[in-house]
């Protein structure tokens, strides 16, 4: 009944999380100073800038769903596509219940260069039981799985295994790269739920709430990141890592991030990219 989800996370949990090959990293963040890492892993913090923030510019989301897209969006304007707006984002995806693997064909589409980073191969049946999922889990298992079931052949690279704050970090100091994080909307905003302005999100709730933010910022001397929330009315946003990882690593979001390489996605986009509205997610 889940076979995505039983087949790909029973094998895939332990090995490829602490055994991930150089040559899958090395793909992907080939320009990362791996001649600077020492025996534990980390990079040497000496040849890192101690703080490092990128101008994304702010876009507020238009619904309580479109946050995601908010933060697809964010990113195009960041490598200069001005061509779309959610409107015309929403329109490629055909469904208003936006998961990860949504994010990443869209990106895919737009040439921009990323890594996707879950913990979950698929739809987790697990998550039947939150509020949050409860109502659309059933109608998205299907589409869902085939996404994640077609996404080689798209040519998305899929890591299944945590990526930590301290990895996140490092990342973002070396200037070259931004993710979108899919947090608890609730564990990443309790200090400013005066500021959310979308009604959705201004309930003083506990429950899970997915929600996608942009991050693009980090300082070592405060230990904060720099997010754009796009249901945020503040278009500068810091967040202490601890906060931020505890809203990552909640029950509900698989821990999942898309890594986006800025040099990368700049080299392969052309001036004229385009896509036809009639081009849907998948097809």
């Amino acid at each position: 009944m889940w076979p995505l989800y039983f087949l790909f996370n029973k094998n895939l949990k332990t090995e490829e999380e602490e055994a991930l090959s150089e040559r899958e990293n090395s793909s992907f963040l080939e320009s990362y100073p791996h001649d600077k890492l020492s025996c534990n892993g980390k990079c040497s913090v000496s040849v890192l800038a101690s703080s490092h923030f990128v101008e994304v510019p702010h876009i507020n989301q238009l619904y309580s769903w479109d946050c995601g897209l908010a933060c697809v969006l964010m990113v195009f304007r960041t490598v200069s596509i001005n061509s779309h707006s959610i409107e015309s984002l929403a329109e490629l995806c055909c469904t208003t219940s936006i998961w990860t693997v949504d994010l990443a064909y869209l990106l895919q589409k737009f040439s921009i260069s990323f890594s996707y980073y879950t913990v979950t191969f698929g739809a987790n049946p697990n998550y039947s039981v939150e509020t949050f999922y409860k109502e659309q889990l059933p109608n998205d298992l299907i589409r869902v799985d085939m996404l994640f079931q077609k996404s080689l052949e798209a040519g998305i690279n899929i890591q299944c295994r945590s990526i930590s704050k301290e990895e996140i970090s490092l990342l973002i100091l070396s200037g070259k790269y931004i993710a979108i994080a899919l947090v608890d909307q609730y564990k990443l905003s309790r200090s400013w739920l005066k500021d959310i302005i979308i009604s959705d999100f201004s309930d003083i709730n506990s429950d899970y709430t997915g929600h996608y933010v942009i991050i693009c910022g980090y300082d070592t001397v405060t230990d904060e990141f720099e997010i754009r929330d796009p249901a945020n009315s503040r278009k500068h946003v810091k967040i202490s890592s601890d906060c931020l990882e505890e809203a990552r690593k909640s029950f509900g979001t698989d821990e999942d991030l898309l890594l986006i390489s800025l040099k990368e996605s700049a080299k392969q986009i052309s001036p004229s990219i385009r896509l036809s509205p009639h081009v849907k997610i998948g097809s």
